[in-house]
């Protein structure tokens, strides 16, 4: 017996068959472009060793235009044919399967040879691409069914063509990037001639016996996109065309509605996906914010499609399918859709990872092998960084000892889960709990150790965080004036008018939570989600937008977020997040305003000017004044050791006090771990 018999189950494709209903979506990683083709193997070799049904490689070029940047990993040539080869024998002696991604950027492109069906430059684009012509066009549907056949002499088990997300073949699909008026423009079937030319001519390429996967647009989330009745049609003529399987994609990059980040209900679209069900017969995958077995195999349950789709996940955990079989759910560290390792570094240029999992694309360099001298290892500071250390040494085989002076593990991501949008934390911290309870690790909560205590320690760690940095403005003690901690940690009274001291990630969080009047939000509460955001059924209005845009509930108090630099606020965030944060408050309303002096605080509020000269002295009238100032190292016990001659490691906060940085102290922790 299993707890997930539908995720599970065999997926019979009639040439071959999946061992279960488990994709690993596709994710640009940035390995290809290493060319180091040993640690691009190991990273889809460990996957398929964790029991994934079928694996999706990140984008290949099919053409040097089509590459989303200049360089970008694509088969051009015998020696790609036989790198590639090295990853496909990999993946198949560990028992999976593996289909190579097809990706033309069209308009999305960062390179001066990016091409579209007209000359619309892209939002998120620097240049502005050329328009094809006939003899343009039909290069691009060689280009494509040449790369479906190299990725068959590579090996791969299939071919996925991208047709959604905004890439080339969805521009041409709308009017909003079509304005073509030949053949493959104007009307629907004649903006619908190229994906399904496309995919004629791989199938004809590949032949019969190779899986083909289209990713079909359900919802594109933009101003004139398609219609349901558009997106039916194409589906059926999609599969009339060769198609073995259907796979969802959701929304533009340029859409203004977040699809797959932390704040994203989970398993939000599953219902467009839902939809198609039954107009075609080849099998549907769904996708975005599917994040644990359970919700999967609900999913599964619910007849929403016949196999769902997880990227991120396997980034979190390589193992996630072998351990939801041998019913340790449990134990699979969670993908809490943060963007941070993953998505983040992808459009930063730098290699992908995982807050949660720093081995995530660096397997090969980052090993936890058994200890050759086994050692005892006292942590202090059970946060992110200190339970990481801990869970890796004991994994290695070192005893650890774990300190904390609070009563539970997580440190300040028990802060961070109380902040609406961010209720994946939640799950980390039971987690962590989870993986610190291990025969090797001896928990002590509720304690502060004192010197003695460490002094037998083979080796000692100093992850003891951060403390609210003091940011000296008068008036500062006065009973109005709050920190972030007495917010978020202590919740204590705050008034409806509300000044908050700085405009990072932790301002950010404290407005969010403030402009909440508390108990459930649109995280888990899809229907209000929706409203809040204006998606609309597809089938009632063209691309998925309510005409009226995003009606958001109002804001539970009148806030003004202020930060010292004179720059748009938010501007240092998440690369792929911020503008979602940044939404999200306007949208409540809340008053952003920068290149502050923070003069006084009274009882009437907070009083500020601008500029070196201090001009236009301003009261910003507030009921509360909250201190989200910044942070400095807490490491007052790793500099009392130093002065007893004891050597000892800091890491996390303790050691750089930047944002609350989980992303780096777990790196840190698990860095240091494999070396102890």
């Amino acid at each position: 017996m299993t707890d997930y018999p539908r995720l599970l189950e065999p997926l019979d494709l009639g040439f071959t068959t999946l061992k279960n209903r488990v994709l690993m979506g596709s994710m640009h990683t940035g390995l290809e472009e290493t060319k180091d083709w040993d640690r691009v193997a190991t990273f889809y070799a460990e996957r398929a060793e964790g029991g994934v049904g079928l694996m999706v490689t990140g984008g290949m070029a099919p053409n040097r235009e089509g590459g989303v940047f200049p360089g970008a990993a694509g088969l051009f040539s015998d020696e790609d044919i036989a790198n590639h080869r090295m990853v496909t024998d990999r993946v198949h002696g560990a028992g999976g399967k593996i289909a190579m991604q097809i990706l033309h950027a069209g308009r999305y492109a960062y390179g001066p040879e990016c091409v579209a069906p007209s000359p619309i430059k892209s939002p998120i684009s620097p240049l502005p691409p050329k328009e094809l012509d006939e003899d343009g066009i039909e290069k691009q549907i060689a280009d494509i069914a040449t790369a479906a056949l190299r990725a068959r002499d590579a090996g791969y088990d299939g071919v996925e063509v991208m047709g959604s997300e905004g890439y080339f073949l969805n521009q041409f699909l709308v009017e909003h990037t079509n304005r073509r008026t030949d053949r493959w423009g104007g009307s629907v079937e004649n903006r619908q001639r190229l994906p399904v030319e496309v995919v004629r001519r791989v199938r004809a390429a590949v032949g019969d016996d190779f899986i083909v996967i289209y990713r079909l647009s359900m919802i594109d989330l933009i101003p004139k996109g398609q219609t349901w009745e558009e997106v039916v049609s194409l589906a059926r003529k999609i599969e009339a065309a060769g198609a073995t399987i259907l796979n969802t994609g959701i929304g533009w990059h340029e859409a203004r509605i977040p699809t797959i980040a932390t704040s994203v209900p989970r398993r939000a679209f599953t219902w467009v996906t839902q939809k198609l069900m039954g107009d075609v017969s080849i099998p549907v995958i769904t996708s975005n914010r599917i994040n644990t077995p359970d919700v999967a195999e609900q999913v599964l349950a619910d007849g929403c499609a016949d196999m769902v789709s997880m990227a991120r996940p396997f980034l979190a955990d390589s193992h996630f399918v072998q351990k939801a079989a041998e019913g340790r759910a449990g134990d699979i560290a969670p993908c809490i859709a943060c963007n941070q390792a993953c998505l983040d570094h992808t459009f930063g240029g730098k290699i992908s990872s995982c807050l949660v999992n720093p081995r995530a694309c660096h397997e090969t360099e980052l090993r936890y092998d058994l200890a050759a001298n086994a050692k005892h290892v006292a942590v202090v500071g059970a946060g992110a960084a200190g339970v990481t250390v801990a869970m890796v040494a004991a994994q290695r085989g070192h005893r650890v000892t774990l300190w904390d002076k609070a009563g539970r593990v997580g440190g300040q991501l028990n802060m961070a889960k109380v902040i609406p949008g961010k209720e994946e934390f939640v799950g980390l911290i039971d987690w962590m709990e989870r993986m610190v309870d291990h025969p090797a690790i001896e928990l002590r909560l509720g304690k502060a150790p004192g010197i003695d205590d460490l002094r037998g320690a083979d080796e000692v760690v100093i992850a003891t965080g951060v403390a609210p940095r003091d940011p000296g403005i008068e008036g500062q003690d006065g009973a109005n004036v709050v920190s972030y901690i007495d917010v978020l940690r202590d919740k204590v009274d705050v008034g409806p008018r509300v000044a908050i001291v700085g405009a990072g990630g932790i301002g950010f969080d404290t407005a969010e939570f403030l402009s909440h009047g508390g108990g459930a939000t649109t995280t888990e509460d899809l229907d209000a989600w929706l409203v809040e955001w204006g998606v609309a059924d597809p089938e009632t209005h063209r691309g998925g937008l309510v005409p009226e845009g995003p009606r958001p509930a109002r804001a539970a108090r009148q806030i003004t977020l202020l930060q010292r630099k004179n720059e748009k606020l938010g501007k240092r965030l998440g690369k792929t997040t911020g503008w979602i944060h940044r939404a999200a408050l306007a949208m409540k309303d809340v008053k952003m305003v920068p290149g502050v002096n923070y003069e006084r605080i009274t009882r009437e509020g907070l009083q500020v000017s601008f500029g070196e000269g201090r001009e236009r002295p301003t009261m910003i009238e507030a009921d509360t004044v909250v201190l989200c100032a910044g942070q400095v190292p807490e490491r007052s016990l790793a500099d009392a050791l130093g002065a007893e001659g004891i050597t000892c490691h800091v890491i996390g906060g303790a050691d750089v006090a930047a944002e609350l940085d989980a992303k780096r102290a777990i790196d840190q922790g698990a860095r240091l771990a494999a070396t102890l």
